[in-house]
């Protein structure tokens, strides 16, 4: 693949990140996952902006939740730039409530759509357009917004290639003894993506067939993207649905994909998020 890195991007790893041995690692984390599950038809939405309105609603909370939240502004057609523009901030509150922290993510949204307008003419479009790692800035100065979510944005509504470092993924690679409690967001996130783009052209194929989505398909979750952002897109799906079924706060090892990686049984007794 050797796909060139953007520009905003930490092309030289930590020294304590810099083992020959971490890139054909991880891609064998990836190639793993893949075997066991193939894709995973994530994000599920209608639309870029579902997207956006999923991301900020996620924090703190399970896609349970969000589903419910969602299906509330769905149902009075509130999932578009120009509805959400329109309503009171009360009525969407209570819209988002089922999502949790729902006074602050109903804010939040509201403070999105005002940056969207104020600089991009309320065209996500326009605002995609940017390159990622000025729009990346954009969004980390949003009240709100924090590498994860403005991260989940780029790369899952629109179609910029970055990778987005969840609790689940520190907690695998904390446990595998590949970072440490205090590796940064950063470059947990430079280190995959250094990985995963210079891995061999082709050694990264997707199965098409046999696969076992843990969501239904969807037009984001299915809508074309480039190669290097769909690689991402499907290793971080991977990685959560390992985290829910494996890779727990106490983990459950027998029969993860991931098992035959440890290095000691030891590790899994690592505190992760």
């Amino acid at each position: 693949m050797a796909v060139q890195l953007p520009n905003y991007q930490i092309t030289q790893l930590p020294n304590n990140l810099a083992s020959p041995r971490l890139p054909a690692e991880i891609t064998g984390y990836y190639k793993a996952l893949v075997s066991r599950w193939g894709p995973q038809n994530w994000w599920p939405a209608r639309s870029r902006f579902e997207v956006i309105v999923g991301a900020y609603l996620t924090q703190n909370t399970n896609w349970s939740n969000v589903e419910k939240a969602l299906l509330n502004l769905r149902r009075v057609r509130l999932l578009s730039v120009s509805a959400m523009r329109n309503v009171p901030l009360a009525e969407l509150e209570i819209l988002v409530r089922p999502s949790g922290y729902f006074r602050q993510k109903a804010r939040n949204l509201k403070t999105f759509i005002a940056f969207l307008d104020q600089q991009y003419s309320g065209s996500l479009n326009r605002m995609f357009a940017q390159p990622t790692e000025k729009l990346r800035a954009e969004l980390l100065a949003l009240n709100g917004v924090g590498p994860e979510t403005a991260d989940s944005i780029l790369l899952y509504a629109g179609n910029h290639p970055v990778f987005v470092v969840d609790a689940y993924t520190r907690r695998v690679l904390l446990r595998h003894g590949i970072i440490s409690e205090k590796t940064s967001y950063e470059e947990i996130r430079s280190l995959i993506e250094h990985a995963v783009s210079s891995a061999e052209a082709g050694s990264l194929n997707m199965r098409k067939t046999g696969s076992d989505p843990r969501h239904a398909s969807s037009p984001m979750s299915s809508a074309s993207r480039g190669e290097l952002a769909q690689h991402y897109n499907e290793l971080h799906a991977l990685i959560v649905r390992l985290g829910n079924h494996y890779c727990r706060k106490t983990a459950k090892c027998e029969g993860c994909p991931l098992q035959p990686f440890l290095k000691s049984p030891q590790a899994t007794t690592a505190q992760g998020a």
